[in-house]
């Protein structure tokens, strides 16, 4: 890439503070939860009003698709930006709050989105440098799992022009603000969830020799499934189990006759992941029987594990160092057991997921699902050059194509 053109995007990113900072917290203060973004999209198509795009509303329910397409022909690359937000109370006083009681973009959708506006505006600008296409994704429901699946059903990836590749930026509340990280293959972890019925007899709690109790057998399985984690899976490759729902009975002197218990499942090996119905029934069943009791098991699919492309990985670490320099870019260590829709592109098409560092200067950094989470403006721009240079490197006249 030309020194002119690097200059071009790092003062073009520049010029756009204002508006993605703006359009961040204009998105902060209205945010809507999956599958119920309204205003979000609106938002969105009123920014690129005025832009050579292409803009298709109502994919995948209520995500936008806008297409660039380049002065020169070649591949098209995707760039993803997730809109929705969490039924979470936020605890900030800041003066662009949340105003809708009980949802909050705790997150950082609202800045993806800002990010990905601004990009949008910076590449368009820079048309004729690409050959090939752009494809901006904003997408609903990653929260709830059912953004990604949609938006693919509804052509996102197929429609003309046919997606070869896509990236996508996580802000980190807890990463030097502007430092890129990612890491080839499994980088997030695949979530699942598991609900588990215990049914045994209920009757007075002083004659439990009279009925089957199910709390003792739900308690057991519980264990089991920790034993179960540790004993059947190579500790090499994480597996997490975690039982976050236990319900039982409604007084203090009667056995209940059920036990429900739900939790989340996490892996980051697809094969893994396709162990984990059959064993958790089996810890479950075999336990239970164990106590006289019986127990059934709901297991629901949710997010598969984000599998970054090794080769696009690489293609792009190597675009930011050298256009933000060698500190600017960092291999994450392991995967994070967190969860991401990203993933179901992934499987489609090659690509890479990574996180941009965001950490707040102002206060402590809270994780994502905080009530005070919040993240440094600042890291912004920095997501609208590196979805830039990417793009424009991706789409460069000679490019390797990754």
């Amino acid at each position: 890439m030309a020194d002119s053109i690097r200059e071009a995007i790092r003062d073009g990113a520049a010029d756009l503070r204002d508006f993605v900072v703006a359009t961040r917290r204009d998105i902060h203060a209205h945010p809507e939860l999956g599958n119920q973004e309204t205003r979000t999209p609106r938002l969105i198509v009123e920014a690129m009003a005025g832009l050579d795009l292409e803009v298709k509303q109502g994919v995948g329910g209520t995500g936008v698709v806008a297409v660039l397409r380049g002065a020169h022909a070649g591949p098209t690359l995707a760039l993803r930006a997730d809109m929705d937000a969490l039924p979470l109370q936020e605890d900030d006083p800041r003066p662009y709050r949340s105003c809708v009681p009980g949802v909050m973009h705790a997150c950082g959708h609202d800045g993806h989105v800002a990010m990905l506006l601004g990009a949008a505006r910076l590449l368009h600008r820079l048309r004729n440098q690409l050959h090939g296409n752009v494809k901006f994704f904003f997408q609903p429901a990653e929260e709830t799992y059912g953004g990604a699946s949609e938006m693919i059903a509804d052509g996102c990836l197929s429609d003309d022009p046919k997606v070869d590749a896509v990236f996508g930026l996580h802000v980190e509340p807890d990463g030097e603000v502007g430092e890129l990280r990612l890491r080839p293959g499994p980088t997030m972890a695949s979530s699942d969830a598991v609900r588990i019925a215990v049914q045994g007899v209920g009757g007075h709690a002083s004659e439990p020799h009279a009925c089957i109790d199910p709390v003792p057998a739900a308690a057991q399985i519980i264990t089991n499934l920790q034993a179960m984690v540790t004993r059947r899976f190579d500790a090499r490759s994480p597996v997490v189990v975690t039982i976050t729902y236990l319900q039982a009975g409604s007084a203090f002197n009667v056995i209940p006759p059920e036990v429900i218990v739900a939790g989340t499942v996490r892996t980051v090996d697809p094969s893994v992941r396709a162990k984990m119905p059959l064993q958790i029934t089996e810890v479950a069943e075999h336990t239970a029987a164990a106590f006289g009791a019986t127990a059934e098991v709901a297991y629901v699919h949710g997010s598969g594990v984000v599998m970054n492309d090794a080769g696009f990985t690489q293609f792009v670490a190597e675009t930011v160092r050298r256009n933000r320099g060698d500190s600017s870019v960092r291999t994450l260590a392991s995967p994070i057991m967190g969860a991401e829709d990203f993933g179901l592109y992934l499987e489609q098409v090659p690509g890479a997921f990574a996180f941009l560092g965001a950490r707040p200067s102002h206060q402590q950094a809270y994780p994502c699902h905080h009530p005070r989470f919040d993240f440094d403006e600042a890291a912004l721009p920095v997501g609208v050059e590196i979805l830039t240079t990417v793009a424009l490197e991706y789409l460069s006249d000679g490019n390797r194509r990754v």
